[in-house]
């Protein structure tokens, strides 16, 4: 048996889990044992003994293992698989399975079942309890039953997101087959001060690393080809996409994993599985047990799947969906990558639900076309009832010579998406296939909106309820024709505009509204009234990104 974690050990590692954490615990076979202790919406991380696996062995396909969590109230009550993670500490070779566990309420979680199709296995640990204390933690991305434009977070809170992209930056190598010189931890420490979310490839895709490979061949050599997803190397997920979920988790950043993609054959052909005869739940199984329980964790099942090789069609995708959310134990964000000239395509509209949101793609430079794409997903046409579902435009402006975006193109863009209702993500692209948005070595220097997007999504947080809000712009009147509107009909109403334009009118309801301008790209907030009222008239500045904000006044 692994030695027990002593209670005073535990005890410290408590006061650092209320602020959202990991601890690794341990407890010997079976009774009434404490197996782990941490904050609610921590994982708790519980190590079994298992049979001794190799390279060669395939147990993520061959083992069953999976555990039941029941809180001391009788609800809620959690299934969770394990995994093989070799001998726990990056090592390809062992006999370490591990559980990961989030709790979601204090008290007292208690082991009610081990369930495994190997001996070592079965009833393991089966009677011990974890405590959870409380926490500050925000848990998990849900989406709001309310406006299900938007998510919401396990306690009731709302953040707004902009995200960022580093494909390939778990493999530190850049193109040229040079090492990028990048830190995991430093990219996601650096995106959480500028983002609330940093989309990347679980695999080394365009640029691998030349030795450490996320897979092994059936003769236990490491590999990049995603056919071999059956076989996960333990030493390249301990060591690389487990950091990077970790320290997000730490930083309450969205770890955005994207599971086949986003460009080589060998990354994308994780869900085709060829060498294990066309089956991927393996491997989708493997990524459910090893990251599902991080609250911060949300899942792309393929970048681009409808336009790169190998390509899979919305039947497969969803019979994919359905797979991984059977082991997914707790509401992780699930969806898909579609590629232009798909929107969201209507023909998941015929099968069965699987996803929480709708991504999109589509790079744009301007408010009303930004604003206006998320509507489309959001409702294809107006004879169709809309999706209910947040839509968010994963690539709506690379900054950088690559795809000629000017950081202004990637400003205005961003403001557009939040006013039709949905979210984006960005990145710098400094030519076809580089820059950060490969090889991360995150740089505000290069990426020069960021601090812009952070300033935007401040503003949001801070001030503005959108999560009650809606496209909608009935109150104004004669606004140029590329501005966008939203609002909470009588309460709050937005406006935003990418050019200079006098004499807006805002028919205001009853009562006296707050108008507030903020100029995104002067990062300045100015009040223009705390008094208006009845028919209010404006005009907006020279500025390609400002957000006018109406706010009725108590009583």
């Amino acid at each position: 048996m692994l030695p027990a974690v002593s209670a005073v050990v535990m005890g410290v590692l408590a006061a650092w889990l209320g602020a959202g954490g990991r601890v690794v615990a341990s407890a010997p076979f079976g009774g009434d044992e404490a197996l782990g202790r941490g904050g609610v919406y921590s994982v708790v991380e519980l190590r079994f003994r298992g049979p001794q696996q190799s390279p060669k062995d395939t147990p993520a396909r061959d083992i069953d293992f999976h555990v039941r969590f029941r809180h001391q109230s009788g609800t809620p009550e959690y299934r969770i698989h394990g995994f093989w993670d070799g001998d726990g500490n990056a090592g390809t070779e062992g006999d370490v399975f591990v559980v990961r566990f989030c709790p979601t309420r204090a008290g007292r979680w208690d082991l009610v079942e081990v369930q495994s199709n190997v001996a070592e296995l079965a009833g393991q640990h089966q009677g011990g309890y974890v405590v959870a204390v409380a926490s500050q933690h925000p848990g998990f991305w849900v989406v709001d039953d309310q406006n299900p434009r938007w998510f919401r977070r396990s306690d009731g809170s709302h953040q707004y997101i902009f995200g960022n992209t580093h494909y390939s930056f778990l493999s530190g190598y850049e193109a040229g087959n040079r090492p990028s010189g990048n830190s995991i931890v430093d990219d996601i420490r650096g995106n959480a001060d500028y983002f609330k979310k940093l989309r990347f490839s679980l695999h080394g895709d365009r640029y691998p690393h030349p030795q450490e490979k996320p897979f092994f061949d059936s003769a236990g050599h490491p590999t990049d080809s995603g056919d071999h997803s059956h076989r996960p190397n333990p030493h390249w997920f301990h060591q690389r996409a487990d950091l990077a979920v970790r320290t997000a988790h730490e930083c309450d950043l969205i770890a955005d994993l994207i599971l086949a993609g986003p460009d080589t054959a060998d990354s994308r052909a994780t869900l085709r599985a060829a060498e294990n005869a066309g089956d991927p739940t393996p491997y989708l199984k493997y990524m459910a047990a090893r990251y599902g329980s991080y609250p911060n964790v949300w899942i792309c099942l393929s970048n681009e799947y409808n336009i790169k090789n190998p390509r899979y069609s919305e039947a497969e995708i969803a019979r994919l969906g359905e797979i991984i959310r059977r082991y997914l134990p707790y509401a992780t964000p699930l969806s898909v990558h579609a590629s232009p000239p798909v929107v969201w395509s209507e023909a998941f509209d015929a099968l069965p639900s699987w996803n929480t949101h709708q991504i999109v793609q589509w790079k744009l430079r301007n408010i009303g076309p930004a604003a206006d794409m998320i509507q489309k997903a959001w409702q294809s046409s107006a004879d169709r009832p809309p999706r209910n579902r947040p839509t968010v435009n994963d690539e709506l402006s690379y900054e950088g010579a690559g795809d000629k975006h000017s950081r202004d193109d990637t400003i205005e863009s961003h403001l557009g998406a939040f006013l039709g209702g949905g979210y984006a993500s960005t990145g710098e692209k400094s030519g076809n296939k580089l820059g950060q948005y490969f090889r991360g070595k995150f740089n505000v220097a290069e990426h020069t909106a960021a601090p812009h997007l952070k300033w935007l999504r401040e503003q949001i947080d801070q001030n503005i309820a959108f999560w009650k809000m809606a496209p909608d712009s009935r109150i104004f009147q004669n606004a140029d024709r590329g501005a966008r509107a939203m609002a909470w009909p009588g309460e709050e109403c937005l406006l935003g505009t990418g050019r200079a334009q006098k004499g807006i009118v805002a028919d205001l309801p009853a009562g006296t509204w707050t108008v507030t301008r903020y100029d995104v790209l002067a990062r300045e907030a100015t009040v223009l009234s705390t008094t208006a009222t009845g028919r209010y008239r404006f005009d907006a500045p020279d500025s390609r990104a400002a957000l006018f904000h109406f706010k009725k006044n108590a009583g």
